[in-house]
């Protein structure tokens, strides 16, 4: 990485460019850093509002003294499949559970389901995901309740009868559906609001316009994620031909 580690002049110099309300591909291009640094760095410190530079080096500083005598003790990294090297994975997993965090998500939830994006199989038991985390099974639990609610994992029963947490393409598709459709309720109560207020009124108009802009948008994105469904079943490598036709059979 470019640089080597953050310095104190540059959490200064990071924290200038929130206050600017620069974005985070802008800081990390001024500072020469690739911009997940910069996100990782913002959202690990208390986010773009709360972020401070000094308060922000001292917890980096606070958080390597902890690791020293565990890395000491600790066993070796596990072993990566395909000549992962683990360090690097370790890393990519935080910088991802980083960018799910800026999205919404809680950090929980953003590291449940950067755990089940980044296993070649898909799908973890409880047990194997609290394991990964070093967590306990209820925050597990709690985690995966907002996924599914959300469409974003699914469940299913493996042979010995556990329940498995799965991520399939389908369901990135099923959960931009979801999304799109979470405001169906916002139009019907903004169009309500409308006779509520009486129509052609200041108030009722506000009112009409958001409800035409969200349906717009809703429209929008669900035409656009049926137009590009089968991209979800396209092997990355194939021609654009090869996009439009059907998906492999995974049955």
């Amino acid at each position: 990485m470019p640089g080597g580690r953050l310095t104190q002049q540059d959490r200064r110099q990071i924290a200038l460019g929130l206050a600017d309300s620069l974005p985070y591909a802008e800081i990390a291009r001024r500072l020469d850093r690739p911009t997940s640094t910069i996100t990782r760095e913002v959202m690990r410190n208390g986010g773009p509002a709360a972020y401070r530079a000094d308060l922000a080096h001292r917890a980096t500083e606070r958080r390597a003294n902890r690791r020293r005598p565990a890395s000491s003790r600790g066993p070796d990294p596990v072993p990566q499949p395909h000549g992962r090297d683990a360090e690097a994975v370790a890393e990519y997993e935080e910088t991802f559970t980083t960018v799910l965090m800026a999205s919404g998500l809680t950090k929980m939830t953003a590291r449940v389901l950067t755990c089940l994006f980044t296993t070649d199989a898909g799908s973890l038991t409880a047990s194997q995901l609290a394991r990964h985390l070093q967590v306990s099974p209820a925050s597990i639990s709690k985690a995966i309740a907002f996924l599914e609610s959300q469409s974003l994992v699914r469940r299913e029963r493996d042979e010995r009868r556990r329940d498995r947490y799965v991520v399939d393409d389908e369901l990135f598709y099923q959960a931009t559906i979801a999304s799109a459709r979470s405001n169906d309720l916002l139009v019907e109560t903004a169009r309500q609001g409308v006779a509520v207020l009486g129509p052609h009124t200041p108030a009722a108009d506000r009112l009409e316009n958001i409800a035409r802009f969200l349906d717009f948008i809703s429209e929008s994105i669900t035409r656009a994620a049926e137009q590009a469904r089968e991209v979800l079943h396209t092997r990355p490598g194939r021609t654009s031909n090869d996009t439009a036709r059907p998906g492999p059979d995974h049955g």
